[in-house]
């Protein structure tokens, strides 16, 4: 794999994804199951690390917590979601909308997010590890994109277009995770290994273009998975007396109507190279389809409070700085904004926050 040169970020050449990032997703031979998206268990790096369950690690007053690490409190709260929620891009743990979270609130805030993890996946991962959780204040589900390109994703694998052998469906299932960039060509093997691969049977290749629904139907069966999802998540809290909340998580084109100029180069670079995760959004990127997705979402899940963050996140003193490192995935400033936005909106923000020595991270 080529590596991501981080310093060239900076000066032009665009890498929406930092190398710790690319091997961390390529590493889908050793997850238990394509469809689980479990991440590596004890992954260590400078940019992220995940516990003994291959969930990621927030910070709160100095400490580090996790699912399988949530230490002494009283009460934790849980961010749901795929990557975005991750906080693929952030520079550190610490970075994260979760980290921010617990840092503005004073209160934990658990990364419960998966890459590649759609509405229904988001809900059994919070199954699998609901005896670890104790006393839940809030869940707050950042998500939505990955069950809308999922929908594309079924009708791709139904039409027979991914390889059958187990190891190439792997990769190529993992190609559509969400900011996988495309790998680099191959350096060239010796004349002896290329006559001996010649002789093995070849994978099939997916073709060029895809015959997928019609947008506005895959925007409405999304949709409602999301809603059907939603509600199922406030039956299984009722008794906890914990709060729900759904927010649609930002899209690129659905979030800006201009974009700052290290955003336009890096969207500039990605059209000339999309991954597969971008070209199973290629068709639903249109305002007036977003609008729609959302006001789906907002009918079918009833009662639970739902809020678009494409909507409120102009709100952020911020919103004209370079907040995306590719379509969905933020760096510090912009994981910092959805934090503070997030707070604003659900009034999550707590006194004791003034009386804490924790110095505040600045937005500007």
């Amino acid at each position: 794999m080529r590596p991501i040169d981080s310093a060239a970020h900076g000066q032009g050449n665009v890498h929406p994804l930092h190398q710790d990032y690319q091997r961390f997703l390529q590493l889908g031979e050793r997850r238990h199951a394509p469809g689980s998206h479990l991440h590596e268990r004890g992954y260590r790096s400078a940019t992220l690390n995940t516990d003994a369950l291959g969930l990621r690690y927030s910070h709160c007053a100095g400490k580090r917590h996790s699912p399988a690490e949530r230490g002494s409190a009283p009460r934790i709260n849980l961010l749901v979601g795929g990557s975005t929620a991750l906080g693929i891009g952030a520079s550190g743990d610490e970075h994260t909308v979760a980290s921010y979270l617990s840092m503005i609130t004073g209160e934990v805030w658990l990364n419960l997010a998966g890459c590649g993890l759609d509405a229904t996946q988001e809900l059994l991962l919070f199954l699998t590890h609901q005896h670890r959780f104790g006393k839940i204040g809030h869940v707050v589900v950042l998500s939505g994109l990955n069950t809308l390109a999922r929908e594309a994703l079924g009708e791709v694998l139904a039409a027979g277009y991914a390889p059958p052998q187990n190891a190439s469906y792997l990769a190529y299932l993992n190609s559509f995770n969400e900011g996988v960039q495309v790998a680099a060509p191959a350096q060239r093997e010796p004349l002896w290994q290329r006559l001996g691969q010649a002789l093995l049977p070849r994978p099939a290749s997916p073709p060029a273009n895809w015959s997928l629904a019609a947008p506005d139907k895959r925007l409405v069966r999304a949709a409602d998975s999301i809603a059907r999802t939603l509600r199922q998540w406030e039956r299984l809290l009722a008794d906890s007396h914990a709060t729900l909340t759904f927010i649609l998580q930002p899209l690129l084109p659905w979030c800006r109507d201009s974009l700052p100029s290290a955003e336009q180069a890096m969207l500039t670079a990605l059209q000339q190279q999309p991954s597969n995760f971008d070209r199973l959004l290629a068709d639903v990127v249109d305002s007036q389809q977003h609008q729609a997705f959302f006001r789906r979402i907002k009918s079918e899940a009833e009662t639970v409070p739902c809020y678009d963050m494409n909507s409120m996140l102009s709100s952020s003193p911020v919103f004209a700085e370079s907040l995306f490192v590719d379509r969905l995935h933020f760096n510090d400033l912009g994981n910092n904004a959805l934090a503070k936005v997030i707070t604003a909106k659900l009034g999550l923000a707590q006194d004791k926050y003034a009386q804490r020595k924790v110095t505040p991270i600045k937005l500007v």
